[in-house]
């Protein structure tokens, strides 16, 4: 199984300016790390860590100040115009929180078909389908197509974020923290939907999360990331069963996990 993405000494930084004083802050620093095609790779660390930066580095929707990421082996920050316009198409990402993710003012079938809309030329009726389709795999029906996210539960409208993300079929589905903001029970239905989706759509993951428990149960690898750096990186059940880095026998000290 090869790599679908590589980064190589990665280093994104924030800069800001208060009274004239100009703070520079690295909150990824010099990672190098890679995802295999067709695996959940789960990064883990505490508030502030790095973790949603990267992502959001891969997804280009920070800066990067130096190193580079490679999606199937291409620098995705020296792409041509055309490559541009259809990497978003091969990654997409789900955030945190389901209902401000989601625009208020339309209905589900609009936030569906919109990407269809801006990135393809399909015909109506070809729209239609996929639409269905992607809903039946989130385990929706149609008859939310007219109705607007604030009529949903949390779950549900977690469910149509991950039908919008999955809508051009990406190959690299990024979640940010996509549980943490739902109740335990519902958090149990959302993990086993990434786990049935990554089957049935060969989708590649990258799963962002600071619960210990979600992440020894969904993902095949694990990266532990400490202060914008990767700490510790290794097969999940050895990260669990025979952690190196003082700082993941820390966060595995205490935080209870549950165990297959």
């Amino acid at each position: 199984m090869g790599n679908l993405l590589d980064i190589k000494n990665l280093t994104v930084e924030y800069t800001s300016v208060n009274n004239e004083v100009r703070t520079v802050v690295r909150a990824v620093n010099d990672v190098t790390m890679s995802i295999k095609e067709g695996e959940i790779y789960a990064l883990a660390g505490e508030s502030g860590c790095g973790k949603s930066t990267l992502s959001k580095a891969i997804t280009k929707l920070v800066p990067v100040k130096s190193g580079d990421i490679f999606f199937r082996g291409k620098s995705i920050l020296s792409q041509t115009k055309s490559e541009k316009r259809e990497y978003p198409k091969h990654v997409q990402m789900v955030f945190q929180n389901p209902y401000s993710s989601l625009n208020p003012k339309m209905k589900i079938w609009d936030i569906l078909r919109e990407p269809l809309d801006i990135n393809t030329n399909y015909s109506n009726s070809r729209k239609k389908t996929i639409i269905k389709e992607i809903l039946n795999d989130v385990g929706l029906t149609t008859s939310v197509l007219e109705l607007y996210p604030h009529e949903f539960s949390g779950g549900q409208r977690q469910r149509i974020a991950i039908a919008r993300a999955l809508i051009l079929n990406p190959q690299l589905l990024i979640a940010d923290e996509p549980v943490s903001a739902l109740d335990a029970s519902i958090q149990a239905q959302i993990i086993n939907l990434f786990k049935e989706l990554r089957v049935k759509r060969n989708l590649t993951i990258l799963f962002i999360s600071h619960d210990l428990s979600v992440i020894r149960y969904l993902a095949d690898r694990v990266g532990i990331m400490y202060f914008g750096t990767l700490a510790e990186e290794n097969d999940t059940l050895s990260v669990f069963n025979f952690p190196k880095h003082d700082y993941t026998k820390t966060l595995l000290s205490s935080a209870p996990v549950l165990k297959n």
